[in-house]
């Protein structure tokens, strides 16, 4: 009898990687393997050693040679595509903090003026997230900083955060919290130098899919001191955060949570099955669930990719959010203001 609920979770584990594998398969269709090599990238300075803005713009050109090196590279393998993406990369205007092209890519573009910057938004991806398909992950930092903007003017940044290997949509990876720990030590790492950069400024963690695992394998395992400067933590369109509730992470920044109501995520059942040869599942609790403990936004009518499009309602809760405002509405106030339209 013992055995019953352990089986009934492993069912719901199986059901949840078919569900997955179902409705992703559309939205993954454009994914291509990462192995166009690039060249070893060149060693800089710890982040924090960037703090003026001489500091940042000799940082900002170094990774810019780093692009049109790999750009190079991905020529002379002959892969074109690569090669077209790259050099947008390395235009005078982009500001990276950070690039690897190997392995698929690991990068963090700044958009805004970091160096002055009272507000600074980082997001981490999920799934699928890669050097072929970074312009959508680019697409929504540049919507949330243009938000922002209307409010808070240069006061703003946004990082776009791609420093670890993402899961495949349809893949094992993405059913367990393997990637998440392998990129939760960066993560911390690079939140140290950021917060060492810019002492003052309040920082925010927007952690979208997949990425919602790796913010919170990062803060519930790293040491406290990691997250201590972190004012809020937002998981939107997640599937899970690793971790069973808000209490498990180790910060005191506010948790907030958001599903819009056209996110497939909704249909993938939410386990924590821990197995002898892996650990399947991101989590027994849904973030958005009271059980959690977060406190939920409204996202309106957002699809899986849709939380920063811009004008639409999860993103105007988000940026309030990182502006250190309360969304214009929780998710129980919208949903009473639906029952009585």
């Amino acid at each position: 009898m013992a055995n019953r609920p352990r089986r009934r979770r492993f069912s719901r584990t199986l059901l949840a990687a078919l569900v997955m594998a179902s409705v992703a398969v559309p939205l993954s269709g454009a994914a291509r393997p990462s192995a166009v090599p690039a060249p070893v990238p060149p060693v800089l300075a710890p982040i924090r050693g960037a703090a003026t803005p001489a500091g940042l713009a000799e940082r900002y050109a170094a990774n810019r040679e780093g692009i049109r090196a790999a750009e190079r590279t991905a020529a002379e393998h002959g892969d074109r595509r690569r090669a077209t993406a790259l050099r947008a990369l390395a235009a005078p205007e982009r500001q990276f903090l950070a690039f690897d092209g190997r392995d698929g890519g690991r990068t963090a573009e700044v958009f805004g003026d970091l160096a002055s910057a009272e507000r600074i938004a980082v997001l981490v991806p999920g799934s699928d997230t890669n050097l072929d398909t970074y312009q959508r992950f680019r697409a929504g930092a540049v919507s949330l900083h243009e938000e922002l903007r209307e409010e808070l003017g240069e006061r703003a940044a946004v990082v776009a955060w791609l420093g670890y290997r993402t899961p495949a949509t349809v893949g094992p990876e993405v059913l367990t919290p393997g990637r998440a720990e392998d990129a939760a030590p960066r993560l911390a790492s690079f939140l140290s130098g950021l917060e060492t950069l810019r002492p003052k400024a309040r920082v925010s963690l927007l952690c979208h899919s997949y990425g919602s695992v790796v913010c919170g394998v990062a803060a519930s395992g790293t040491p406290a001191a990691a997250m201590a400067d972190v004012s809020d933590i937002v998981l939107y369109g997640s599937p899970g955060a690793g971790v069973d509730g808000a209490a498990s992470l180790r910060t005191k920044a506010t948790v907030w949570a958001g599903r819009g109501s056209g996110d497939w995520i909704a249909c993938v059942p939410n386990v924590s099955l821990r197995l002898p040869f892996a650990d399947l599942g991101l989590g027994s609790n849904d973030p958005v669930s009271e059980e959690f403990g977060a406190r939920v936004f409204a996202a309106g009518e957002a699809g899986h990719s849709d939380y920063l499009k811009p004008g639409s309602v999860a993103l105007t809760n988000i940026a309030r959010i990182v502006s250190g405002r309360a969304p214009s509405q929780t998710q129980s106030e919208a949903a009473e203001e639906n029952s009585r339209a």
